[in-house]
């Protein structure tokens, strides 16, 4: 394991971490499909359909095309939700549908980070009523997300505020940088996806984790070191004495999330057509 010595007498710095393929052996946003199937959300077409998505994402990884698909597809999807009872889903099922799947080397470089005094900051793709909770699940000290705009009437209107993706990651990794006083050329960053070379480029050890063909290739071009992660592990099992937070606790601090991890960051509208999925799912890929 790498020892990350921090000297407290030099400027601050951090880690950043995306949170799918990266963090956990998963898509956040697609893992609570069922969840949000059951409470109603979503029909179970949907829920097959976005297992299909799963599938794909895991198997081949998500290049810029798959992602956009991805992006709109969901977007369209929630359009109507309510945030609340979003959030509420979320807090019921994070312990049985998250811990599971969260890599031990992850949470073994988080704990060193902080160790060493290094912030740790959760950079994803994936919607803020996921990531947020995840976050605090995982102690992060900030988080980075998606964002979708929400209407008068407490739900999603299906359009994007803020997409947390590609050179976005990196602008935001260095607005960050410049509110907290973070030393960008000390500071980590880890991810699975060539996506997120951006991200990776802006700081000064980068690491490649688990990563897809293209980000493999840039690795070794440009001679980033590369992770395996590969075994998943509860939480409690790491940590005997670790308690997850209430459900209560959970769902508030999804509910004033922006306003504790999102000083210092631009948003960015994001507006791009809409497209399509084109995919069925076989039957008995995925029993809900």
């Amino acid at each position: 394991m790498l020892r990350l010595v921090e000297n407290h007498s030099l400027p601050r710095t951090a880690a950043f971490f995306d949170l799918d393929k990266t963090v956990i052996a998963k898509s956040s946003t697609l893992t609570f499909s069922k969840s949000f199937y059951r409470g109603g959300l979503i029909s179970r077409r949907a829920a097959l359909r976005t297992a299909y998505i799963q599938f794909v994402f895991l198997a081949g990884g998500a290049d810029h095309d798959q992602m956009e698909r991805m992006r709109e597809y969901l977007s369209a999807l929630c359009k109507g939700w309510n945030v609340a009872q979003v959030k509420e889903l979320v807090a019921e099922t994070l312990h049985d549908l998250i811990d599971p799947i969260i890599y031990d080397e992850a949470a073994s470089l988080i704990e060193e980070h902080h160790a060493a005094g290094r912030d740790v900051v959760i950079v994803s793709t994936s919607g803020a009523e996921v990531v947020e909770p995840i976050g605090e699940m995982l102690g992060a000290d900030r988080v980075v997300a998606t964002r979708m705009v929400v209407g008068e009437d407490g739900c999603f209107t299906g359009e994007v505020e803020y997409y947390a993706y590609g050179p976005t990651k990196a602008d935001a990794v260095r607005e960050l940088a410049e509110s907290e006083g973070y030393d960008l050329s000390r500071c980590y960053a880890y991810s699975d996806s060539a996506t997120d070379v951006p991200m990776l480029e802006a700081v000064g050890h980068p690491y490649a984790v688990n990563p897809d063909r293209a980000l493999r290739r840039e690795a070794v071009a440009r001679e980033w070191p590369v992770l395996s992660f590969e075994k998943p592990v509860r939480l409690k099992q790491r940590l005997p004495g670790f308690r997850m937070p209430p459900r209560p606790t959970l769902v508030a601090a999804a509910a004033v999330g922006a306003a504790a991890v999102g000083a210092g960051l631009v948003w960015y509208a994001s507006r791009r057509r809409q497209a399509a999925l084109a995919h069925r799912l076989t039957d008995g890929f995925a029993r809900i």
